[in-house]
């Protein structure tokens, strides 16, 4: 197995962002995000995408904002010939660092309910706080459910 890093991603890394993105999301479900909605992210002082490079191979990426005490992961994605290598869950602590570094206490995320990445959300410590019946509509037709979960590193009051 060879190693992986973590680094915030510059406008300049935005194609190898988008290689990560083509390859990782199913256009059956119609999640990935265009170039231009990614590009905005690189704008916001809130926001961080972090890419996870294999040498000079892009691998996977995140990408989060903040808010306060909150921080919401809005994408993560690992190509699949790279998954099963720990970059999903080293993405997540690499997440929670920045937003802990920024002072977030509460983590959220949102995803296909049949989405199997819940496992890796799981064992990271989220879980299930809301769902949104029939929210995504995918390319294939389909309607399916979003879950919200949340992952809570603060001593304030639990939601």
């Amino acid at each position: 197995m060879s190693e992986f890093r973590l680094a915030t991603a510059r406008v300049a890394d935005l194609a190898a962002v988008m290689r990560v993105m083509d390859a990782a999301f199913d256009p059956a479900f119609g999640e990935a995000w265009s170039r231009a909605q990614l590009l905005t992210l690189f704008a916001l002082p809130s926001a961080r995408v972090c890419l996870a490079w294999d040498g000079e191979q892009p691998c996977g990426f995140s990408a989060a904002r903040i808010a306060g005490p909150e921080s919401e992961l809005l994408l993560l994605a690992v190509d699949p010939a790279w998954r099963g290598r720990g970059i999903g869950a080293a993405l997540i602590s690499d997440w929670q660092a920045w937003g802990r570094g920024e002072g977030a206490e509460d983590y959220f995320l949102e995803m296909r309910a049949d989405n199997d990445a819940v496992h890796l959300y799981e064992r990271s410590g989220f879980s299930e706080c809301g769902r949104r019946k029939d929210y995504y509509r995918g390319g294939d037709g389909m309607i399916r459910d979003a879950i919200t979960m949340r992952h809570s590193s603060g001593t304030g009051l639990t939601r």
